[in-house]
Order: structure tokens, then sequence, then C-alpha cells
């Protein structure tokens, strides 16, 4: 029997969706640099833990720091092997096109809110920015006034493409700012304002039980390292 070939193997990814365009953008080059294709799940950080934990094969998580920390805790990532990617906002998006409302303080994304005809967000339940997003609608004093209105999705990915997609004007939408950069059809208004702010940090750490753990302490240094903080910066991580 033949040993299987190196371009056979895959590093399995599971990753919250802020991070999905920086895994994107390097996996051509790790696959020509290693051999090793990436397979990367993306979507909502509660949801990649659950993933995880349910036994999905995973070489490398990428997920809040609190939950990377966790699992380290619970002993599903190594010790050791954590680092972060940076920082990342929580932002207010439009449609490509529509004029950018005003969000610079609380009354003014009172009032953008207010006046939104939809408003796209990720789950309530299991996104950090999704479960954000619905305090600030509390704080505001306005989630019930809204809520016919709200249109949560699965993860920010889709929410920001359902806006891009949507055929009215006058929608908006809210969730970190690199899915927001990353979606074509859609536009940063700017971070939330001062108040109503998230700030999440987002880390890579390798699984317990990868099944090619080099590889994916090499991915994930790759990921992390100063080779990809331009990347990481102009995707919107801090």
């Amino acid at each position: 029997m033949t040993s299987p070939q190196r371009e056979s193997l895959t590093l399995h990814v599971l990753s919250g969706g802020a991070a999905q365009a920086i895994v994107r953008a390097v996996e051509v080059d790790f696959r020509a640099n290693t051999g090793t294709s990436v397979h990367g799940t993306f979507g909502a950080v509660g949801a990649m833990r659950g993933q995880l934990l349910a036994g999905e094969p995973c070489d490398v998580a990428i997920l809040t720091a609190a939950l990377i920390a966790e699992l380290e805790r619970d002993g599903r990532v190594l010790p050791g092997t954590s680092a972060p990617l940076g920082r990342v906002r929580t932002g207010v998006a439009v449609r490509a096109g529509e004029a950018l409302p005003d969000i610079a303080d609380g009354a003014a994304l009172r009032e953008t809110l207010l006046a939104a005809t939809d408003i796209y967000f990720p789950d309530p339940k299991l996104a950090t920015a999704g479960i954000h997003f619905v305090n600030v609608l509390d704080k505001l004093g306005i989630h019930g006034v809204v809520a016919p209105r709200l249109r949560p999705c699965p993860n920010g990915a889709t929410a920001m493409h359902e806006l891009a997609m949507t055929a009215g004007r006058g929608a908006v939408g809210c969730t970190q700012i690199t899915e927001i950069r990353y979606t074509p059809g859609v536009v940063l208004v700017g971070p939330l304002p001062a108040g109503f702010e998230l700030s999440t940090v987002y880390t890579v750490a390798v699984c317990t039980e990868a099944r090619e753990p080099d590889l994916a302490r090499r991915f994930a240094a790759l990921l992390s390292g100063p080779v990809t903080r331009p990347l990481r910066q102009s995707a919107g991580f801090e």
C-alpha cells in the first residue's frame, strides 16, 4: 500500500466569520508552500464552538479570545498555541450607493435605526455581534418598536449578503467590520458610537485533536504573524 501523498492532506478550520477573509486570502499560498489544502467552516462563534464540541474535525480554531481560553481550560486546544489576530469593532452598514446615515452618537444611531426599513444582523444568541446588537436596541429603548423590521441571520456574512440583495432602500445592517468590508454590495458607515461600541479580540489556536498538529501550528503562526499583519489591518483587524 502506498503512503498518502502530501497533496491529499487537508487542514480543517472552524472560525468565526470575522476571520473568513484572512483565511481565504492565505489558503492558496499555504497550499502552494505545503501541499496542504484548507477547509474552512465559518459562522457565528457560538455555532463554531458547538461544532467543535460535537466532534467536528478541527485542526485550527479561530474564535473570540474568551472562547479560546475556555476551550484551553477544557483541554480542547493545545496550551501555548493561542495567538491574537487582532481586535475587531462592530459597525453599521448600508447598501452600496445609498447615503450614509448619521451614527455619530447614541441619539443619531437611535434615529437611524428607527428610520430603517429593514435591519440585518447576525444570530442574536450565538454571534458576538448579534448578541451585542440586541443589547444596543434595548439600551436605546427601541427594541419593541423596530422588532417587526429586524432580520436576524445565521451569521454576519449572511446578514451582509442579505442586506446587499435587498430590493428596497433604507435598510441598514450591523455586524463586525471585517464582515462588512469583505461583502460586495455593502459599505461601512462606521463603528458603533461611544457608549454602544463593541470591540472583540479574535484568537487562533491549535486543537488538541488536530490530525495535522505541525501543519496546524504553521498555519496558525501564518495567520497571527507579521507577514499577514497588513492583510489583517486592511480587513478591519486592529
